[in-house]
């Protein structure tokens, strides 16, 4: 059958058949020809293996596990003179160090572009994932995937003036390869020429400089740029490339050198040009990085014993350079007994302090990653088999159980999931735009939340301030999935920034534990945390049934569950009608809690939420929410201290139910804690008659109560710690009570004028 390219999956020509080169063997078997045959590897590759990204680096970890020899293929056909500087080859400059270090360019002149890619390079390429696209852009892809070097070539004749590596200037702009114009960043690293930027560095290059079948002299660019500028320009531009891959996770520093001249004589043989001789070399000074690690760091971190022997030979497998005392440390090498040099001892975070236990090494240029002795401590576990390290269950230590306030969180939470809330755990990112679907004013403490400088969704670069939002969502995303009655719960952290503003976290220390005066700064750096406590309900509280017609959630069984909450932490409360956003204005009641002297701290609030809000974030109408500040009531717990039970009674209780006419502007929890002041004060002086429990259990509005005015029916328990309680005592507790609420509220009993 005669194919394509493209059917073939070699390629992308579709158009005609592919034409084989002249002197392919007539008759032979295709696929062995072509190099189909062949075996193919998936490997994933961890962020800290860059040199991994390349058959390079894959075949040295194949020669380390097989015991073979390893050949380097960054040694093999490189000219006599590789680097040897030329004025013929195109100049360069580095401006700005700190983005590249090292910028090599070749020149390859008289090639024919519009010469195929041999098939054994496009059948490698294609099954590398890589599409052919032409002879010179091939080349430089093929041997990025050999080498791990990512290159680029320029067209000769679109460059104008010296090339100069350096950061964007305001105001510059790029059209890159894939036809967008890019707005550059002045953290940008660029190559540029007379003509302004032409490359987004290690990233992509920009189509006026770009290769074309009409090209005939080519500049070949190797180089070695800051992984970190790589990859924070990346990621800014969105536009991640094979190239930007590998020089993120880091490029060996010394194969522009090696790369490019491979680059430059396989365009010049496959192409039918000429390579120049020589090359443009600007580079930084780097300074070799020296690691200086306890020889027992490694059993240390494995809990095994490897000895010398084994950590020499396997850091060598590595391909690192040691010294042990001042001698080189070969494979059967003993510790020998003399100090560190004090230039070592500063970077050393795996050293002992016992003289001569210690190697001096040097990484190889290819293994950026080892910078600490915990590095070279990990290969050598890695390369020795983690299978090899044993388990062992760890000897649990001693403790006192749990705290005062792990105990009332977990009760909190068993007491919500036992009333029929479901617990979630949203997301602790926001949007900016989720303070103004929450209708918060514009100087409300919950919008001044921290910033992330690194968010993993650009739509939520904020911390939450507030628990709503992403228990919002979540109520929407069920209620979008056909559930209709729900009740969810989420007990988790917020955080606002201080008000003297938000500081830089120091970097601690790695070789020891950390001190308190460590750990200060540190924690003064950090953004306010508290543990807020959040219900959100939705639909029927009660489901309709053969027992009844079920009833829907109310704002009222937000508050409850705020009370319910506030009855287990087992500190005095007071619930008010309040306005605060995003509840409803009618509709929502604020709680406080009271503690040492008598002050109230603001808890929460609780009630139906605004229409406006539940219309932002998609929700029906009456959904009710509550949010508590767990910190402040755990807070107010313990300034109470440890609080007494109540005695628990085996005399008769003596129930009395009073109807009280008020205002109808005056909250029936007010009335309530006036019964409750008026009967305490009996209890406290009059003979040890005791309320133990008030219900609300009936409001009435109409034309027996007056208009404006309101009757609420209270049931009130009493009950004598030492005695049957007789009427006329339980008659003058419920008249004390009485007594007080008129006091204080204006009420009057009902049926008297």
């Amino acid at each position: 059958m005669i194919c394509s390219a493209a059917e073939l999956a070699i390629g992308d020509e579709h158009d005609g058949i592919l034409v084989l080169p002249a002197d392919a063997p007539l008759g032979a078997d295709f696929a062995s020809y072509a190099g189909l045959r062949d075996h193919v590897l998936d490997i994933a590759v961890t962020p800290d293996k860059g040199y991994a990204l390349s058959v390079r680096g894959v075949a040295r970890e194949l020669a380390i596990a097989f015991g073979a020899d390893f050949t380097d293929p960054a040694d093999l056909g490189l000219p006599g003179d590789l680097a040897a500087v030329s004025a013929d080859v195109y100049p360069a400059s580095i401006e700005d160090t700190s983005g590249c270090d090292r910028f090599v360019l070749r020149e390859v002149r008289g090639i024919d572009e519009s010469r195929p890619t041999p098939l054994w390079m496009r059948v490698r390429l294609a099954r590398a994932g890589m599409r052919g696209i032409s002879l010179a852009v091939d080349v430089t892809n093929y041997l990025m995937l050999e080498l791990g070097q990512p290159m680029h070539a320029f067209d000769r004749a679109t460059l104008t003036g010296p090339i100069v590596v350096r950061r964007a200037r305001p105001g510059e702009r790029l059209e890159t390869l894939d036809h967008v114009v890019r707005e550059l960043d002045p953290d940008d690293i660029l190559i540029t020429d007379s003509s302004g930027p032409i490359s987004l560095a290690g990233t992509m290059g920009g189509l006026a400089t770009e290769i074309t079948a009409g090209s005939r002299d080519l500049v070949i660019e190797a180089a070695h740029f800051s992984p970190e500028g790589t990859a924070r320009m990346s990621r800014r531009h969105k536009l991640s490339s094979d190239a930007s891959a590998r020089f993120e996770r880091g490029v060996d520093r010394e194969l522009p050198l090696r790369a490019s001249a491979r680059a430059a004589s396989l365009l010049a043989s496959l192409g039918g040009g000429t390579a120049v001789p020589g090359c443009t070399h600007a580079s930084a000074d780097v300074p070799p990085a020296e690691v200086v690690m306890a020889v027992d760091y490694p059993d240390q971190v494995a809990g095994l014993v490897y000895g010398l022997a084994t950590v020499a030979r396997r850091l060598r497998q590595v391909g690192c350079e040691l010294t042990a005392d001042g001698e080189a440390a070969g494979a059967g090498t003993s510790a020998a007994a003399s100090a560190v040099p004090s230039k070592h001892v500063r970077h050393d975070h795996g050293r002992h302090d016992r003289a001569g236990q210690w190697l001096t090494v040097l990484p190889p240029s290819w293994r950026p990653d080892l910078t600490d002795p915990s590095d070279l401590a990990e290969e050598v576990i890695r390369l020795e088999g983690y299978e090899n390290i044993p388990v062992r269950m760890p000897r649990a230590p001693a403790g006192h159980g749990l705290t005062p306030r792990q105990r009332m969180r977990r009760t909190v939470g068993r007491a919500l999931a036992g009333a029929g809330y479901v617990e979630v755990i949203s997301n602790p990112f926001c949007s900016p735009a989720d303070s103004d679907r929450l209708q918060l004013p514009p100087d409300d403490p919950r919008r001044s939340v921290p910033r992330l400088v690194n968010p993993i969704k650009d739509d939520e670069p904020l911390m939450r301030g507030t628990l709503l939002p992403g228990l919002l969502r979540t109520l929407g995303r069920n209620i979008g999935r056909g559930f209709a009655d729900v009740a969810l719960f989420e007990l988790g952290l917020v955080f606002l920034t201080r008000p003297d503003g938000q500081r830089v976290a120091p970097i601690l220390r790695v070789d020891r534990g950390p001190t308190a005066q460590d750990v200060a700064p540190l924690d003064a750096a950090l953004p306010d945390q508290p543990l807020h406590l959040a219900v959100t309900l939705a639909g029927d509280r009660e489901v309709p049934g053969w027992w009844g017609a079920g009833r829907p959630a109310g704002w009222e069984d937000a508050v409850e569950a705020a009370r319910q909450v506030l009855r287990i932490s087992r500190v005095p409360f007071s619930v008010r009608a309040d306005q605060q956003a995003p509840w409803h204005p009618g509709r929502c009641a604020a709680l406080y809690v009271t503690a040492g002297e008598g002050k109230k701290w603001l808890a929460g609030h609780a009630g139906e939420l605004h229409p406006r809000a539940l219309a932002e974030f998609g929700l029906p109408p009456r959904t009710c929410a509550m949010e508590l500040d767990m910190s402040v009531i755990e807070t107010a717990a313990a300034a109470l201290g440890t609080i007494q039970a109540p005695p628990i009674s085996a005399y008769p209780v003596a129930t009395q139910d009073v109807a009280l006419v008020v205002p109808a502007v005056v909250p029936a929890a007010e009335v309530e804690a006036a019964l409750v002041a008026g009967a305490g004060e009996t209890g406290a002086a009059g003979g040890g008659v005791f309320l133990e429990a008030i219900r609300l259990f009936d409001v009435y509005t109409g034309e027996q109560a007056g208009e404006g005015r309101k009757s609420l029916a209270y049931k009130l328990r009493f009950r004598a710690p030492d005695r049957t309680l007789t009427a006329e005592e339980a008659s003058a507790a419920r008249d004390a009570a009485v007594a007080e609420a008129q006091r204080r509220t204006g009420a009057v009993l009902r049926g008297t004028s």
